[in-house]
C-alpha cells in the first residue's frame, strides 16, 4: 500500500513539475517544423524560430509555454550565441577593414538611433524610452548576415569581410551599451536598483566601467593561459565527452562568475570567454563540439523572443510597424551606403553593405529586454521592435538578391553610378618604377586572404614573380609597403586586370571562392591574353564541377584537393624504396 501511495506521489509530482519539458518539447518541435518552412520557402530559419515562440506564447490561443522558464533558457541561448560569437572573432580581420568599420558602425548607428528617437518622440515617448527603442533598431544581426554570405559564397570577399568588420564594431558597440544601461537608467527614466543608485551618477558609471576593466584584464592576463592550458589537458584524456563538458562549462560559468562577481552582462562575460579560448590550438575543436548545443539553445533563445510578441500591434499600430521597418531598411540602408560610398568604396560594395544592415536581430532583442526590465521600453516598444525583425529578416535575402540587377540598371542608365563604380584610387594602377619582371611573364594573383598569402609565399621563395590585385585597399597598402607589386579594386573588373598587366602575363591564379566574379575574370584573362593559363578556387563541388566541364581553367576544390594532398604524402611515406624487394 506504501509502495503505491509513493508512486501515486511521483506521478502527481511529475505532472505538475513537467513546464521545463513541455516547454522544450513545445519550443523545440515547433521550431523545428516552422524553421524547415521558413527554409523551404527561401527564408532564413530565424523566421521560423521567432513564429515559433508566438504560437506558443501568451498572445496566442492554444497552449501557452512556461514564460518563466522560457526566459531562463533564453539567457542560456544568450550565453552560447555570444560565446559561439567570441570563438570566431578574429582582431585581426577587424584590424584589416578598421577604417571603414569602425566610424561607418559608429555614424550608422547614431543615425539609426536618432531616426529611433525622433518617430518616439513623434509618438510621445520619453527620451528614455526612445534612445533604447532607437538603439534596439541600429545593431543588425551578425547571425542572418553570416548565413546570408555564407548563402552566396562571399564571406570571405573584401565585401563580406566589409560587412562582417562592420557588424563586429556594432555588436561591441552594444555590449557597451549593455554594461552603462543600468548604471544609468536614473537618469533616462527606468527604475533603479538600490545598489546602483548610491552615490552620484559619475561614481556609479566609473564603478561599473572600472569593473567590466577588471573583468576584462583578468580574462586577457590569466584567462588567455588558463583555458587554453585546461583545453590541453583535458583533450590529452581523449575523452570527447569531458572536452565538450569543459567548453559548455568555460562559457556559461565565466558568463555567470563574470556577472555575479564584477557585475557584467552574461553576454559579455561569455563573449570574452569565447575570445579567450580562441587563442587556444583547440579553438576550432571547442567551436565544433558547443556548435549543436549553441545551435540548440539559440534556437530556444529566439523561441522565447517570439513569446514576447503581441500579433496584435500589426493590426491596431500598422503605421507605427512601417515607421520601424522604413527606418531598418531605408533609413539604415540610405546611411550605410553613403557612407561606403564617402569612403571611396565601389558601388558594389557600398550596395552589398546596405543590404547587410537592412535588418535587425539577436542584440535588438537583449537590448530591447534589457530596456523593459529596466523600465527604459514600454512594452509596446518590444513588440514594435520584434515586428521589425521579423519583417525585415525576411525581406533580407530579397535585398541581397536585388544587389546585381539593381547593379546592373543603375550602371546601365546612370553616369553618376558608372563614376561611383569607378572611383579614383591611388593603388589602382602600379607605379611607373615597377620592375619589368612584374609587367611580362608575371603570375596575376587575385585575393590575398589565407590561400592568396601562403600562394604569394611559395612564389617569392622561388623567385617567381607575381602581382596581387585585392580589393582591400589597405592590404594593397601594405603590400606596397613591402615592396610587393599591388594593385586595388575589384579583379571582376577588367580595368583592375589591365592594371595588373594580364595582357602579358604567363598565368592568373584566383583565390577568392565568388563563382560570378570568377567567370568574369576568366572571360577578360582569355580575351586579352588567349594563351594564359588559368588556376581557380572553387568551395562548391558542383561548381568546381561546372568550371571543369565549361574549360574555363584549372579548378581546384577544398576538400578534393585535401584528399589528394594527404593520399600522396600517405603514398610517399609507405613507397618502396630503391632497391627493395616487392612481392
Amino acid at each position: 500500500m506504501a509502495g503505491e501511495s509513493g508512486l501515486w506521489y511521483n506521478t502527481r509530482r511529475m505532472e505538475h513539475n513537467i513546464s521545463l519539458i513541455t516547454t522544450l518539447a513545445a519550443g523545440f518541435g515547433i521550431a523545428l517544423i516552422l524553421g524547415f518552412i521558413a527554409e523551404r520557402i527561401k527564408m532564413p530559419a530565424l523566421v521560423g524560430y521567432l513564429v515559433a515562440g508566438i504560437l506558443i506564447g501568451p498572445a496566442t490561443p492554444g497552449f501557452v509555454a512556461d514564460v518563466g522558464i522560457a526566459a531562463q533558457l533564453s539567457e542560456i541561448g544568450v550565453m552560447l550565441l555570444m560565446f559561439g560569437v567570441g570563438l570566431h572573432f578574429s582582431l585581426d580581420d577587424l584590424l584589416a577593414v578598421r577604417r571603414i568599420a569602425v566610424p561607418g558602425a559608429v555614424v550608422q548607428m547614431g543615425f539609426a538611433t536618432a531616426l529611433g528617437m525622433a518617430l518616439a518622440s513623434w509618438w510621445g515617448w520619453s527620451l528614455g524610452n526612445g534612445l533604447i527603442f532607437g538603439l534596439s533598431l541600429s545593431c543588425a544581426s551578425t547571425v542572418v548576415l553570416l548565413k546570408a554570405l555564407e548563402a552566396r559564397g562571399v564571406l570571405e570577399t573584401m565585401n563580406g569581410r566589409i560587412a562582417v568588420g562592420w557588424l563586429v564594431v556594432e555588436d561591441l558597440a552594444t555590449v557597451l551599451v549593455l554594461v552603462l544601461m543600468p548604471p544609468l537608467a536614473g537618469v533616462l527614466g527606468g527604475t533603479v536598483d538600490p545598489a546602483d543608485s548610491a552615490g552620484p551618477l559619475w561614481i556609479t558609471i566609473g564603478k561599473t566601467l572600472l569593473q567590466v576593466s577588471a573583468f576584462i584584464a583578468l580574462m586577457l592576463i590569466a584567462g588567455r593561459r588558463v583555458l587554453p592550458w585546461l583545453l590541453s589537458h583535458i583533450a590529452r584524456t581523449g575523452s570527447r565527452e569531458l572536452f565538450t563538458l569543459s567548453v559548455i562549462s568555460a562559457a556559461i560559468g565565466i558568463a555567470y562568475g563574470a556577472a555575479a562577481l564584477f557585475g557584467v552582462s552574461f553576454a559579455l562575460g561569455a563573449f570574452f570567454a569565447g575570445m579567450v579560448m580562441r587563442e587556444s590550438e583547440f579553438s576550432h575543436r571547442a567551436a565544433e563540439e558547443s556548435l549543436p548545443l549553441r545551435d540548440a539553445f539559440s534556437v530556444l533563445f529566439f523561441v522565447s523572443v517570439g513569446m514576447l510578441f503581441e500579433p496584435a500591434i500589426l493590426v491596431e499600430q500598422p503605421g507605427r510597424v512601417l515607421g520601424v521597418v522604413a527606418i531598418i531598411i531605408v533609413g539604415k540602408s540610405i546611411a550605410a551606403l553613403a557612407l561606403t560610398l564617402a569612403f571611396r568604396y565601389p558601388l558594389n560594395t557600398a550596395l552589398t553593405v546596405a543590404a547587410s544592415l537592412a535588418q535587425i536581430g539577436e542584440f535588438s532583442f537583449i537590448l530591447a529586454g534589457l530596456g523593459m526590465a529596466l523600465g527604459l521600453l514600454p512594452a509596446e516598444g518590444m513588440s514594435l521592435v520584434l515586428a521589425g525583425a521579423l519583417i525585415t529578416i525576411a525581406l533580407n535575402p530579397f535585398l541581397f538578391a536585388a544587389i546585381a540587377p539593381l547593379r546592373r540598371w543603375l550602371l546601365g542608365r546612370s553616369e553618376l553610378a558608372r563614376s561611383l563604380e569607378r572611383r579614383e584610387d591611388p593603388y589602382a594602377e602600379l607605379p611607373m618604377s615597377t620592375e619589368r619582371k612584374f609587367l611580362a611573364g608575371q603570375v596575376v594573383l587575385v585575393g590575398y586572404g589565407r590561400l592568396g598569402r601562403r600562394i604569394a609565399e611559395a612564389l617569392a621563395q622561388r623567385g617567381i614573380p607575381y602581382v596581387v590585385a585585392e580589393e582591400n585597399r589597405e592590404q594593397v597598402e601594405r603590400l606596397r609597403n613591402q615592396g610587393i607589386a599591388a594593385v586595388s579594386g575589384n579583379a571582376a573588373d577588367p580595368a583592375v586586370l589591365i592594371q595588373a598587366h594580364i595582357a602579358d602575363a604567363s598565368m592568373l591564379v584566383v583565390t577568392i571562392p565568388d563563382p560570378v566574379d570568377v567567370r568574369l575574370m576568366a572571360d577578360t584573362a582569355r580575351t586579352l591574353n588567349p594563351d594564359i593559363e588559368i588556376v581557380l578556387r572553387s568551395d562548391s563541388e558542383d561548381e568546381s564541377e561546372l568550371l571543369r566541364k565549361q574549360g574555363i581553367g584549372t579548378v581546384f576544390f577544398g576538400e578534393e584537393e585535401l584528399a589528394r594532398g594527404i593520399t600522396g604524402h600517405v603514398l610517399q611515406r609507405f613507397a618502396p624504396r630503391p632497391g627493395a624487394l616487392v612481392s
